[in-house]
């Protein structure tokens, strides 16, 4: 089983805001690598304040940091090819496609998979599918709201989800979830 998770801070309410990337890389069913990417979002300096309440990333913090631009060749290779899963999907999703169109470049033809929705399906009926609830119930500690953080343990999750469903191979994941995986 082959995939990336992924994670995005934003500094504004606006999709092309990334101020912080974050990717798991999982290959054969272990996580290898987990890398981030602090990001000058195009409204630097400006942050919103309620962003930086919930991630605590403040414009010092990227000062000196590439923009989205400056590293999209490094994480397209790193997505080439590969299942994208996230921790309420359709925003990541959304951010990505926000800074790609700003920066001008094609959105290339990446599946993506919420693991909301891979929870859901492998434990019914919790109380809460948030991803901090997720890794309480299963005694994961994180920095919760940090892009790499979250991004591991969005891979934990899915692979705990996985294996609770008897998924081992990504065309299981294709088969059980073909009409939860979405294009981006």
């Amino acid at each position: 089983m082959n995939f990336i998770a992924l994670d995005f801070e934003t500094a504004t309410h606006e999709k092309n805001s990334a101020c912080e990337l974050g990717i798991c890389i999982v290959e054969d069913g272990v996580i290898k690598e987990t890398r981030s990417w602090l990001i000058k979002p195009p409204s630097y300096p400006y942050f919103n304040y309620h962003n930086i309440a919930v991630h605590g990333i403040n414009p010092e913090d990227v000062r000196n940091s590439p923009t989205f631009a400056d590293i999209w060749h490094e994480i397209e290779n790193l997505m080439y090819g590969n299942l994208m899963i996230a921790h309420n999907a359709s925003f990541d999703a959304g951010v990505l496609r926000g800074c790609l169109d700003h920066y001008g470049f094609f959105t290339p033809k990446i599946n993506y998979l919420c693991s909301i929705g891979v929870a859901k399906k492998a434990w019914k009926n919790l109380k809460s599918y948030g991803l901090k609830s997720l890794a309480e119930q299963h005694q994961i500690n994180f920095n919760h709201h940090r892009a790499d953080a979250d991004a591991e343990v969005c891979a934990k999750i899915s692979l705990l989800s996985f294996e609770r469903l008897m998924i081992s191979r990504n065309d299981e994941i294709k088969e059980v979830f073909s009409k939860k995986i979405k294009f981006l």
